[in-house]
């Protein structure tokens, strides 16, 4: 055997290693939860702006995405997140995420509304639509008049 036909088969040979290597599962770790970074937050929001505004959704909707993780408390980021998810119609993954956004930042009348919106309209959840209206004219400080005739239909047709 010639010296050059063994390197090439040493260099197959560690190709095929390769290539399993890169092959198998990708190791993840757990239990480990970004940390908290309000300002790589806000710049995340601005990129999530700028695109939604260029029409770039899916960009939008990811760089949004990476805000919430990096500042789950930030409810307008949370809010801007899922009024984007719902403009795509994935209104499951929206009201779930304002779920967790009003478990969080309960005050928030903004979220208490959109989920309100997103259960009633989009999911039929009419209890919940109930209770998220109700909870919006609480915080809101007035009365908004169009809310409480939905408040009224609902508990209409919720009985």
């Amino acid at each position: 055997m010639m010296p050059e036909s063994r390197q090439y088969r040493m260099l197959g040979l560690l190709w095929i290693f390769w290539l399993s290597g890169c092959a198998g599962p990708a190791v993840e770790q757990q239990g480990t939860e970004p940390a908290i970074n309000p300002v790589m937050a806000a710049e995340h929001t601005r990129r999530a702006m700028s695109a939604w505004k260029q029409g770039n959704h899916d960009a939008a909707v990811k760089a949004w995405r990476q805000a919430v993780v990096l500042n789950p408390d930030d409810p307008v980021a949370v809010n801007n997140l899922a009024l984007a998810l719902k403009a795509q119609h994935r209104f499951t993954e929206a009201a779930a995420l304002l779920e967790r956004g009003v478990a969080r930042t309960p005050g928030v009348a903004e979220l208490h509304y959109n989920l309100a919106v997103i259960s009633e309209l989009y999911l039929l959840d009419l209890g919940k639509a109930l209770a998220h209206y109700r909870a919006y004219q609480e915080l809101a400080g007035e009365e908004d008049a169009e809310v409480s005739g939905w408040i009224a239909d609902l508990e209409r047709r919720v009985q």
